[in-house]
């Protein structure tokens, strides 16, 4: 077995035999998250802009009494900027330091992918810190993002500033 078969198997075993995936597009490109850090998908909602957000934050949404900051996927994953579409969704994760909404263009539904389909993200291409690997399928890959690295420590720490009351926040 090459070091690379070997990396993919162990990377792809150690989460489980089959992985959980909720996909999304952005421009015809498949995107994918954890299951388990998805609470839902939902259509586009008024989206209420943030003073002194970070660049990436659109806005804000209420989401059962409970605000959540709305974030640029485009942006954040190198896609031409164009308004908020009727049709796009809105994928509501966890990632571990708070609860986020990501814009996408379309959210197609949750995918098992069975170790054998999985690839580790250093072999895609080494330094890509916002993926956590890929799946690999006959018509292309599905990106999988690491929510954890979603945002920096800057981005995180504006966010709480521009949310908190009486400081520019909501």
């Amino acid at each position: 077995m090459s070091d690379v078969t070997s990396a993919q198997t162990a990377w792809a075993e150690a989460d489980a035999p089959r992985r959980s995936l909720v996909v999304f597009t952005l421009d015809n490109q498949r995107y994918a998250l954890p299951l388990e850090r998805v609470s839902r998908a939902i259509r586009v909602v008024a989206i209420t802009p943030l003073p002194e957000a970070p660049a990436i934050v659109l806005g804000i949404i209420d989401l059962g009494g409970v605000v959540i900051p709305v974030i640029d996927t485009r942006a954040r994953f190198n896609h031409p900027a164009r308004g908020v579409r009727l049709s796009d969704h809105l994928t509501v994760a966890d990632t571990g330091m708070r609860t986020v909404a990501l814009l996408v263009d379309e959210s197609m539904g949750v995918m098992d992918a069975s170790p054998e389909c999985l690839v580790p993200a250093g072999d895609i291409l080494p330094g890509l810190e916002v993926i956590e690997g890929a799946v690999k399928l006959g018509d292309g890959l599905i990106l999988i993002h690491d929510l954890e690295r979603l945002l920096s420590l800057e981005e995180q720490d504006a966010i709480d500033r521009a949310l908190r009351p009486g400081d520019g926040g909501t």
